[in-house]
């Protein structure tokens, strides 16, 4: 006979093992249908044990303790209890437990049925990978609660990462339970119990005293895709998703605008086209030839463009911090430069990072202070906000700056929809002469600086 007990995690935990090849049972206080089977190997088990019409005792067995916990134990039992109590076979019953869907199944569906439809999918993608599915994706969906869900988002906080970064994993999360709702998958969204994080208005973009070096260490970038991708991204103050996705099909070049029908708010978006990024894109036609759908072609993944350029983005700031570097050693009487073979004299192949790393060894050993040499906090969308900030600083209205980086806000609207593109075009190009200028470019088309 079973024994009863107050299902707990400490009394779970210090249960003992039964003899080997024997198996022990207990019975929960609080939900007499809910059993624990213990074995001599370790192994604990929910089930449900309930007797049926016919004066028989049916069990169905739930899952393995802790993947399982008591709380999910005992609902998933009251569930059970209830299905067969409305006349439900208990084969049946067991049969639908086993077939529930796990998050990882879920997710699978989502992404054909939605999520694969979206421009930010890839982001989505990576979001899932990096953060969701390993301590989601083999539960099923009643298994998870808003704890778990809590505890990721907590974890992720403590890594360092973002408020956005961790409101957008909960905002996946949160869809993705949405969509098994309404498809019929789901009951209950545990993402909503959880609490979003205070959403941080960044107001970082790049200084007069920093393009420079922007500049010279971008134009040194060896994958013409990637330093282009920067390029245009930064002179049109476009979405990253839509430049990552740019076709040739949407650029009229005898108006010189881009077409994005699809944008983050949903309003379609004419983007002028200045001088610097016509020539741009006539260097990307002779790069990448006839007959290629997007500007930034890509081999990684399915969708045939640049979809992951943080890689490239980080190099750029390892050369600036490389050649910082050097002219403060230099300033000491000592010269920093490539790693050699001490044997033959010739050049060793060093990593961008490793030498960064030198570089930064041999300056502290030269009692050199480092901090504040690299350029920090710098993201990708900042060049976004760093053409409207320019714009700003070279008198733009707010409406026009509103109207190139297709912002939407209900009071701003109907002025957007009054706006041509020709004061838009004027504002972009004073705003971009104004940074090339900072930034000690000399002749773009060469891509050199000063």
């Amino acid at each position: 006979m079973a024994e009863t007990i107050n299902f707990t995690k400490a009394k779970l935990d210090a249960l003992p093992l039964p003899s080997k090849g024997l198996r022990d049972e207990y019975c929960d206080a609080k939900q007499p249908s809910l059993r624990l089977r213990v074995t001599s190997t370790g192994v604990k088990t929910f089930c449900v044990l309930k007797r049926i019409r016919d004066g028989g005792m049916n069990r169905i067995t739930l899952a393995r303790y802790p993947e399982m916990t008591i709380e999910q134990a005992r609902r998933k039992t009251a569930e059970t209890i209830g299905k067969i109590a409305e006349g439900g076979n208990p084969g049946e019953v067991r049969k639908a437990l086993r077939s529930e869907l796990t998050f990882r199944e879920l997710f699978g569906e989502f992404a054909e049925r939605h999520g694969k439809k979206k421009r930010a999918w890839a982001a989505d993608l990576q979001r899932y990978r990096a953060y969701l599915d390993r301590p989601l994706g083999a539960r099923r969906l009643s298994e998870i609660t808003p704890a778990m869900v809590s505890r990721i988002l907590s974890d992720t906080e403590q890594a360092g990462k973002a408020n956005a970064t961790i409101n957008n994993i909960r905002a996946l999360a949160s869809t993705i339970f949405a969509k098994g709702i309404e498809w019929g998958y789901a009951e209950t969204n545990p993402v909503s119990a959880t609490k979003a994080r205070k959403k941080v208005s960044r107001d970082r973009f790049f200084q007069a005293d920093e393009l420079p070096r922007f500049f010279a260490a971008l134009m040194a970038e060896a994958n013409d895709t990637v330093r282009d991708y920067f390029l245009v991204s930064l002179l049109t103050g476009a979405r990253r998703a839509n430049v990552l996705a740019m076709r040739w099909g949407e650029i009229n070049f005898s108006d010189r605008v881009w077409r994005i029908s699809h944008t983050k708010n949903g309003d379609p978006q004419n983007v002028p086209l200045g001088d610097e990024v016509m020539a741009v894109l006539g260097r990307r036609q002779s790069a990448v030839g006839a007959g290629t759908e997007f500007v930034f072609p890509g081999q990684g993944g399915s969708s045939g463009h640049l979809v992951e350029p943080k890689k490239g983005w980080k190099r750029i700031f390892d050369r600036d911090e490389i050649s910082m570097l050097t002219i403060m050693i230099a300033e000491t009487g000592r010269t920093f430069g490539p790693k050699c073979n001490a044997k033959t004299g010739g050049e060793v192949f060093e990593s961008l990072e490793a030498r960064v790393q030198r570089a930064r060894e041999m300056a502290k050993g030269l009692g050199i202070k480092i901090d504040g040499v690299r350029i920090h906090d710098v993201r990708i969308h900042d060049l976004r906000r760093t053409l409207g900030s320019w714009q700003a600083k070279t008198g733009a209205s707010l409406p026009i700056i509103g109207k190139s980086l297709n912002h939407k806000s209900p009071q701003a609207t109907a002025i957007y929809a009054r706006l041509d593109l020709d004061p838009v075009r004027a504002s972009v190009e004073k705003a971009t002469a104004a940074m090339l200028k900072a930034g000690g470019v000399v002749d773009f088309c060469g891509a050199s600086t000063d």
